[in-house]
């Protein structure tokens, strides 16, 4: 019997050291842990979000090929996240690596203090919106049911996504 998969849809970001490789190695151990990579957006640079007095931040959205259940694929990037050296100090500051489960197919999952799937304030950030909707672009938020260009149309957030 084969094993169902499923598209699981990530945002790495990072404002400390060498953000773009750090992503290569990120892409790397995702892609060997994982499952095979399906698609990667461009770099985008934004001013840091929640805590302004930090770095830009780099973001990259990647979607990958998955067999593994949502929360494995959380495991694993937690597991990258601490190999690559992230130290978690206080939220929304600065960090080597970030990243983050947005959507895993079509499912809404709440594990309460573990996850929660679509990312709950995915359609609020357009460093999320940006790069996913450069390669999901017509993919369902699976609660909201727009697409997630739509969404980045209409986001209240007027902070400036800047493709790299």
């Amino acid at each position: 019997m084969a094993l169902e998969r499923t598209i699981a849809y990530l945002l790495l970001g990072g404002n400390l050291g060498d953000i773009k490789a750090n992503f290569g190695l990120a892409i790397q151990l995702l892609t060997k842990r994982v499952g095979q990579l399906v698609s990667v957006s461009a770099l985008y640079e934004t001013a840091a979000w929640g805590k302004t007095d930090q770095p830009a931040f780099l973001n990259q959205a990647i979607a990958l090929e998955t067999s593994l259940s949502a929360l494995e694929v959380l495991e694993c990037a937690l597991s990258i996240e601490s190999e690559l050296g992230r130290i978690r100090k206080e939220k929304w500051g600065e960090r080597l690596i970030d990243i983050d489960l947005i959507l895993f197919g079509t499912e809404v999952i709440h594990i309460p203090g573990k996850l929660q799937v679509p990312h709950p304030h995915m359609q609020d950030r357009n460093f999320v919106l940006t790069p996913l909707a450069e390669i999901a672009g017509e993919v369902i938020h699976p609660v909201i049911g727009e697409n997630i260009s739509k969404l980045a149309e209409n986001t209240s957030d007027k902070l400036p996504v800047k493709r790299l």
